[in-house]
């Protein structure tokens, strides 16, 4: 069992920067997947970023790329977004989750995931 909690949301201008965290209790956190979702009123859940559980591989959705890093700290149970540059098309609930399966195939696909966390606001006004 993995429960997921993000914070470091907020309100931020346009060019700005926000880091979310996502603390993981559970003592194989280290053992899964780590990745960020999001989901804008109205539109679906989409993939933003992951990072593998061995080596610390990542992979972004090309809306972020160059923008956005993820990182994660095993030995804390943290996971970091890192968000430059925002723009006003980021403004989305943010969604940490976890996935003991990793496969190139499906890492963007939300349903893949086991765990979740409850998601935290980022608004960026423009």
């Amino acid at each position: 069992q993995v429960q997921l909690v993000e914070s470091g949301g907020g309100l931020v201008q346009a060019g700005g920067s926000l880091r979310l965290s996502c603390a993981a209790s559970g003592r194989t956190f280290s053992r899964y997947a780590m990745g960020w979702f999001r989901q804008a009123p109205g539109k679906e859940r989409e993939f933003v970023a992951v990072i593998t559980w061995i080596g610390g591989i990542t992979y972004y959705a090309d809306s972020v790329k160059g923008r956005f890093t993820i990182s994660r700290d095993n030995a804390k149970n943290t996971v970091w977004l890192q968000m430059n540059s925002l723009k006003s098309e980021d403004t989305a609930l943010y969604y940490c989750a976890a996935a003991a399966g990793f496969t190139l195939t499906t890492m963007k696909l939300s349903h893949e995931y086991d765990y979740w966390g409850q998601g935290t606001q980022v608004t960026v006004s423009s």
